[in-house]
Formats: C-alpha cells, sequence, structure tokens
C-alpha cells in the first residue's frame, strides 16, 4: 500500500508544475514581492550591498555602478 501512494505522490509531483500546487504562488504581487525578497537578501549576502539597494535595483530596474577593476599585471 506504501508503495501506491510513494509512486502516485511522486507521479503527482511530476505532472503538476509548483506554481499550481504551492497556494503561495498563485497570487501574483505577493509571489513577486517574496522573491524580490528573497533575491535581494541572497545577493546581499553575496554582494557586501544592502538588502534595500538589491530590492530597488531589482524593482525599479536600476543597473548598479560598477568600479572599474584593478589590473591584474
Amino acid at each position: 500500500m506504501a508503495e501506491v501512494l510513494i509512486c502516485c505522490y511522486y507521479y503527482n509531483m511530476l505532472t503538476k508544475p509548483l506554481i499550481d500546487t504551492n497556494p503561495y504562488l498563485r497570487v501574483r504581487e505577493k509571489y513577486r514581492k517574496a522573491l524580490i525578497k528573497n533575491v535581494s537578501s541572497s545577493t546581499a549576502i553575496e554582494t557586501g550591498a544592502t538588502v534595500e539597494s538589491v530590492a530597488r535595483m531589482l524593482t525599479k530596474g536600476e543597473r548598479p555602478i560598477k568600479k572599474p577593476q584593478d589590473s591584474a599585471r
């Protein structure tokens, strides 16, 4: 019996996209806000920028100012 349940579970997981099975992803505005929050916090940790500045770049489409890199020579 357990094999049948596991089989059905995996079949449903493979045939339905996550956006259809996860109720938190169905509301587009909430999904967009959560995505920006997640990406901006991860990017801030990696780059050292503030979460707010990364979120602003993502929402307003701003591009960061790139600093010139020092020569390796």
